[in-house]
């Protein structure tokens, strides 16, 4: 089929799903077809025009907590109904390199929500796609190494490109669906991510003496989650940990309270385990036996660990302009050595991404 114009929305933090966006918007324009191509992040979304007959509409955004970011769910789900349009959903995960061996990442819930959502508001969907690129998740592991950047992005630009052109030839390429098993088993840890692990997440980031208030974190966030209390960078529930404050840090001033987040943890297991054991042992709480249940027990753990996160994160952001204290919380973050680094795409990769649609 061939179609009228290409529109490729895209949401990105340190880069993979941008430069993604651009390597398909660029077959499109090779092949003389009209393409847009936006950022999310800077357009009115809740103005979004109806698209013409016979367009053919690209969702690329990478994968947080096996599903997509809250800023592209919610972009899917307000984007207005249409007539004879055509879909394809991208999605980037988490890929590394073992070896010679490029290990694959999960898409979870992200392709089957997002196919459903769409295909309700009139769409056919006429590719879905996973793209394993370098992870940036620098809460659970050191970044890539800048060989290990280059490997990968090898490996996975011509498999990009060459979706993009069997779409052109008008075929359907729904390469999400040879994942469909390891995903549905990671759907189930997205909705914990949903519901309790993005809040957790958003609050382990910390600004440390190093910063020099440039604020190009804030005025760069593009979910705006950042903003400075008591003179301090502070993250709010906003956050989408897409990374793209800290690594693009020109000073190196943020880090990952993995210390914090430990001790946190800890804390949170055992007031609320004591909290639990004395309710069951209260002759009154009698009817609260359901809580021995490990399944409930966890749900419940969770939930209440929230504002328990909330209160401290905020106590340690203001215990932050004591020497000692920035201290620990600093030399307890692994992201401070050298070791963890910091993850950005090969800059000539950015450059070319950059080109106008």
């Amino acid at each position: 089929m061939k179609y009228k114009k290409v529109i490729i929305y895209f949401f990105s933090g340190t880069g993979n799903a941008k430069n993604v966006a651009f390597w398909i918007a660029d077959e499109f324009k090779n092949s003389q077809i009209a393409v847009e191509i936006f950022d999310i992040s800077k357009i009115d979304k809740n103005n979004i025009s109806v698209p013409e007959e016979d367009s053919l509409i690209g969702f690329c955004s990478p994968t947080h907590g096996f599903h997509f970011p809250e800023i592209m769910r919610n972009f899917i789900h307000n984007f207005p109904k249409v007539n004879h349009c055509g879909a394809f959903i991208v999605n980037t995960r988490g890929g590394l390199r073992i070896g010679r061996i490029f290990t694959p990442g999960l898409s979870g819930l992200v392709h089957y929500w997002s196919s459903l959502r769409l295909i309700l508001k009139g769409f056919k969907i006429i590719g879905l796609l996973p793209v394993d690129l370098p992870s940036n998740w620098l809460f659970l592991h050191p970044s890539v190494r800048k060989k290990g950047v280059f490997l990968i992005y090898q490996h996975a630009e011509p498999k990009v490109r060459k979706f993009a052109n069997k779409i052109i030839a008008g075929k359907r390429v729904y390469r999400a669906l040879y994942d469909i098993i390891q995903d549905s088993i990671a759907a189930f840890i997205s909705i914990g991510y949903i519901l309790i692990g993005q809040y957790f997440l958003a609050k382990s980031f910390i600004s440390t003496t190093a910063c020099d208030d440039c604020g190009l974190c804030e005025k760069n966030c593009p979910v705006s989650a950042i903003k400075k209390v008591n003179n301090r960078m502070f993250w709010t529930y906003k956050c989408e940990s897409c990374m793209k404050c800290m690594n693009e840090c020109p000073q190196k001033a943020i880090e990952i309270a993995h210390g914090f987040v430990i001790l946190v943890g800890i804390i949170t297991s055992i007031v609320l385990g004591f909290a639990i054991n004395q309710l069951l042992s209260i002759h009154a709480f009698e009817d609260w036996q359901w809580l021995e249940n490990k399944t409930i027990r966890f749900t419940f753990w969770s939930i209440l660990s929230i504002p328990i996160l909330f209160f401290s994160y905020r106590i340690t952001h203001s215990l932050m302009k004591y020497k000692f204290f920035e201290f620990l919380v600093k030399y307890t973050s692994f992201s401070k050595y050298k070791f963890w680094g910091r993850y950005k795409p090969k800059s000539s990769i950015i450059s070319k991404a950059e080109t106008p649609a």
